[in-house]
Parts: C-alpha cells; structure tokens; sequence
C-alpha cells in the first residue's frame, strides 16, 4: 500500500463539500465519518481498501490517502473525488 496526498479548493460552504464527498464515497459501500473540521474514509473499490484522512483549511479541501492499492495511482483518485464534488 502506498500514499498521496493532494488539496481540492472549493467555494462554498465546507458542508456543501462534505456531503458531496461523503455521498461519493457511501455510494461506494464506504464509511465517512467527521465533521467540516477533519474526518476520515474508506472505501473498497475492487476488493482493495482505500482509506485517508482530511481536514478543510480555509477554502480547500486536503487529503492525505493512507492505503491504497499499488496500482490504483493518486491522480485516478483525485480525479474521482474531483469529479463528485466539483
């Protein structure tokens, strides 16, 4: 398993984003948990677990993916995630 991390900007409240992501990530089968402060995730995507953390600093969104397949690459999930709450 490996790491990335990446920053989303936003406008907007930080609840918009929030329930935008955590929807993204229950529609997988996955578990979001935390307020508009910081939280975390999980989500499996073909048998393999992808977990992070984030925290909302200002206009922006940061995540930090701690597990993740080997072959699934960052940019893949930032784009997912960018896409659902954009």
């Amino acid at each position: 398993m490996s790491t990335c991390n990446f920053s989303i900007p936003f406008s907007g409240p930080a609840e918009t984003v929030l329930a935008k992501a955590k929807a993204a990530v229950e529609s997988q089968n996955g578990d979001f948990s935390g307020d508009v402060n910081s939280g975390s995730f999980q989500v499996s995507v073909f048998g393999n677990v992808i977990r992070g953390n984030y925290n909302v600093s200002a206009q922006t969104l940061n995540l930090l993916i701690t597990d993740k397949p080997f072959l699934v690459p960052c940019s893949t999930i930032e784009s997912f995630l960018k896409s659902k709450i954009s």
